[in-house]
């Protein structure tokens, strides 16, 4: 977790924000100001490129701001109250639960229904943002520092991940505290799962997408005695790949498969249609043998295209 800078921006039009985490700030500074003048005021310096370049770090955000002089440049700082340890154990939660949520934070985007979900408010109120300047004006905030939160609102509505530094930490550091609910991955499986064998050329580093749905799929395992951990692939380090968070989406997968056979073996713990009296379990519709329905659902390309980080974002399981 370390400290963000941003360059100033340049004298233009007063910017257009339409985000909710963007306009979710502007209400904070607007529920703050005991007056709405240095706000005014405050919104014209910002436009106007009065600004210098915004450092963000947990809890504090920090910046010059003029009135015209360079040269008379005052010292602007607000200071915003950091969420608790607790605030941010459902904050990694709720990640963990939906899907939809981890693919939004690794794509750069903060999901609208996240704080709700997890049962946390992660915009401040008005009491908990602090303004300090050293200006000789009383006012709260003063225009110095109104014009400091304007563009803050600028940068959340550009990169709203922001938001959790502002709180008290990251997002790298938000992904690092989500675990999956129901994986251990430190334990070795006891037997080696089924399968064709992989290519030389697969071998290192894993089998091409091709190659998979071309093979033909190996007898599945029978059912586990109980709950079964694996360890999780080593993953080889490639330029533009994340192994760490190719690792937590496979084990939150892991984890969300293993969690429905439970399901599925617990609610239907008579015998398999079509095989009475083996002990089995029912998996997918009535009269469809589950080893078929697998193997199906394993070898069937999609048969549309991949959705990429900005669908998967925008629609939770």
């Amino acid at each position: 977790m370390t400290a963000r800078g941003f360059p100033a921006f340049p004298a233009g039009p007063a910017r257009r924000i339409r985000s909710a985490w963007a306009t979710g700030w502007a209400a904070v500074l607007a529920e703050s100001a005991l007056d709405a003048e240095p706000v005014r005021r405050g919104r014209r310096l910002a436009a106007r490129g009065h600004v210098g370049p915004i450092t963000i770090s947990p809890g504090r955000i920090a910046a010059s701001v003029h009135d015209g002089d360079p040269e008379q440049a005052h010292r602007t700082v607000l200071r915003v109250d950091t969420l608790p340890d607790a605030d941010w154990d459902r904050l990694a939660t709720a990640v963990a639960d939906r899907s939809g949520h981890l693919a939004a934070l690794l794509a750069g985007q903060l999901p609208a229904e996240l704080p709700e979900f997890a049962g946390v408010r992660l915009p401040p109120t008005g009491g908990q943002l602090l303004p300090d300047c050293d200006c000789p004006d009383w006012g709260h905030p003063c225009r110095h520092a109104a014009a400091l939160c304007h563009q803050v609102t600028w940068l959340l509505e550009g990169e709203p991940l922001l938001l959790l530094l502002i709180r008290g930490r990251d997002a790298a550091d938000l992904l690092a505290d989500v675990r999956p609910p129901t994986l251990a991955a430190t334990t070795t499986v006891d037997r080696p799962l089924p399968g064709p064998e992989p290519s030389d050329a697969g071998s290192a580093h894993g089998t091409p997408a091709d190659e998979a749905y071309a093979a033909t799929p190996g007898p599945l395992p029978g059912a586990p005695d109980g709950p079964v951990t694996v360890t999780l692939p080593l993953l080889p380090a490639d330029p533009g790949v994340d192994v760490d968070a190719l690792r937590r989406r496979i084990a939150l997968g892991a984890a969300r498969a293993a969690a429905l056979l439970d399901q599925g073996r617990s609610a239907t713990r008579a015998p398999a249609s079509g095989d009475p009296g083996d002990g089995g379990f029912a998996v997918g519709p009535p009269g469809v043998d589950p080893a078929e329905l697998v193997a199906t659902t394993l070898t069937t390309p999609p048969a549309g295209p991949v959705a990429g980080p900005e669908s998967s974002a925008s629609s939770a399981p």
